[in-house]
């Protein structure tokens, strides 16, 4: 005869780093939110990238179309995020991205963001310079977007 289960705890198992541990001492997953931000209706390319970085270990909280800063900004205080991506199709990239750059800044929040979309390459040290971790444009391949997005989070050097 079996003995009847007991109510006492059982003693967790130890986390075990995953495949996205982008330092020997992180044991959660990267948190990414993803968002279109302004009036930019062309959401297919996000929704890819939000499944590469899913499958790559990564929790992705996905906002979907028509955000504001302030709906991404809550986003990630609600969430813990440790990273912002935007997907970029309407050329607002150098309106838009900055704005978000300095709405997490005003909240307080130390999030980098990481811009992907048809962004023109003459764009691209301007966006650095206001704040943007990395630009990555379109038919980037899976392995250099989850890349992007770890070195962002760690602060590493963003190679190409």
């Amino acid at each position: 005869m079996s003995e009847p289960p007991t109510n006492q705890p059982q003693t967790p198992t130890p986390k075990t780093p995953t495949e996205d541990t982008p330092t020997p001492n992180r044991e959660t997953p990267i948190r990414v939110v993803l968002a279109k931000l302004g009036f930019d209706g062309h959401d297919r390319g996000l929704k890819v990238v939000a499944r590469t970085l899913r499958d790559a270990g990564m929790e992705v909280i996905y906002l979907g179309l028509r955000q504001t800063t302030d709906s991404i900004v809550a986003a990630c205080e609600q969430e813990d995020a440790d990273a912002i991506g935007l997907s970029m199709h309407n050329a607002g990239h150098l309106t838009l991205a900055p704005r978000m750059v300095n709405a997490v800044a005003e909240a307080g929040l130390d999030i980098p963001v990481v811009i992907g979309g048809i962004v023109p390459s003459g764009d691209i040290t301007t966006l650095i310079d206001a704040g943007v971790a990395a630009v990555l444009g379109p038919g980037a391949a899976a392995e250099e977007v989850v890349a992007t997005v770890r070195a962002a989070v760690t602060n590493e050097p963003i190679t190409r």
